[in-house]
């Protein structure tokens, strides 16, 4: 299992139904086939000088699951209406019962591919004025 996390901030300027309209489609991207189990909400446990003020969490089954969430038609037409409400971003740290000392370089390559596939999607993710990883 990977188990994929982000916590995010609205930007100042997201209206409370630009904000609702943004959970709306994260919960429908968790909610694609290669998904196992989600959660997509408001952090009710974290530092609250990070700024960090919601969280997406996703249990992918494996490599091959990730692979087809990262390519869902679902997930790749949510982005581009999400993003752009996006202040901050905070990709990871991902966790995974998989014993694979190799999996990290998997996942790192399902990514790379998926920017080469949708440069598009790179110039996206470039807008989000904060994104950190891990």
């Amino acid at each position: 299992m990977i188990v994929h996390t982000l916590r995010f901030a609205f930007r100042e300027e997201a209206t409370a139904a630009d904000r609702e309209q943004v959970l709306t489609l994260m919960r429908r991207t968790a909610a694609v086939d290669s998904v196992s189990f989600a959660t997509v909400g408001r952090t009710v446990v974290s530092d609250p000088d990070s700024g960090y003020t919601h969280a997406y969490c996703v249990g992918i089954a494996d490599l091959d699951a990730l692979e087809r969430y990262m390519y869902d038609p679902v997930h790749l037409a949510g982005d581009p209406e999400i993003i752009p409400h996006l202040a901050k971003l905070h990709i990871g740290p991902d966790v995974s019962d998989d014993p694979d000392p190799d999996l990290s370089a998997k996942i790192l390559a399902i990514n790379d591919r998926k920017l080469a596939a949708h440069p598009e999607w790179a110039e996206l993710m470039g807008t989000i004025p904060e994104v950190r990883f891990g």
